[in-house]
């Protein structure tokens, strides 16, 4: 059985509240979405191991999502449509889908078009999202390993006691008139 999450958007705005279901794509669609992934990376001139190329979607991290700001919008654009075909809307969560009683009901969802803007209505909703994927696909967040990364690379934050960490106050050598 393929894993799934329910992401209820707890940020202020638009979609505050909504519930969206992601559900992790086939093993063969995993493959062809990091495939298609690697080989775009490489196209744009990233660093590309010879074992990232066998190693699926985790291949796209050892990759390194840096890369992936080298792909043109046309490559990204086609990866980034791949994604939302793994997500749906969860009008309500109390109600569970009939056919798999371990998740909720949904339909669906729904893109912008010119009849309104459909069931994501910010950005960083569809960022959210659309970062809950990879993390289902690839077992861990994108954006933790990014942070942890930065973390290691900046010495001052690595440090305890960085010079804008507030110093200890110094203990009076006065002692306390009574009262």
């Amino acid at each position: 059985m393929r894993k799934h999450k329910v992401v209820t958007i707890t940020a202020p705005g638009r979609d505050y509240g909504k519930a969206f279901l992601i559900l992790e794509k086939s093993a063969f669609e995993t493959e062809r979405w990091a495939t298609r992934a690697l080989l775009a990376l490489s196209r744009a001139g990233a660093d590309v191991p010879d074992d990232a190329l066998h190693a699926g979607a985790l291949g796209v991290l050892i990759a390194g999502l840096g890369g992936l700001r080298k792909l043109p919008f046309e490559d990204a654009e086609v990866l980034l449509a791949d994604m939302m075909p793994c997500v749906s809307f969860v009008p309500d969560a109390n109600v569970k889908d009939p056919a798999n009683p371990d998740r909720p009901m949904t339909r669906p969802l729904l893109l912008p078009d010119e009849r309104g803007d459909g069931d994501i209505e910010e950005l960083g909703t569809l960022l959210k999202v659309r970062e809950e994927v990879l993390e289902l696909h690839l077992g861990f967040s994108p954006a933790a390993v990014l942070s942890s990364l930065v973390a290691a690379a900046d010495p001052i934050s690595s440090q305890s006691g960085s010079p804008t960490s507030p110093r200890p106050a110094r203990k009076s050598s006065r002692r306390k008139e009574p009262a």
